[in-house]
């Protein structure tokens, strides 16, 4: 089974209604643990995303002023 492309837009949108859920009051504390676990692992795979870009982009910037 081919593993799915991590998409950063999808991951922001998802991250969004983790927090709107958390506002709201009604939430059990087992869906809060949950909701926390599931937004730290998408940070972590949004933080390394976002170095890779900054990475691609220092390294075309670089090889154009060489």
């Amino acid at each position: 089974m081919k593993k799915e492309e991590f998409s950063y837009d999808k991951a922001m949108q998802e991250l969004e209604e983790i927090v709107a859920r958390m506002e709201d009051s009604e939430n059990s504390l087992d869906n809060m643990v949950a909701d926390v676990k599931r937004a730290s692992a998408l940070i972590v795979q949004c933080r390394k995303k976002l170095q890779d870009v900054e990475t691609d982009i220092n390294k075309a910037f670089s090889e154009i002023s060489e």
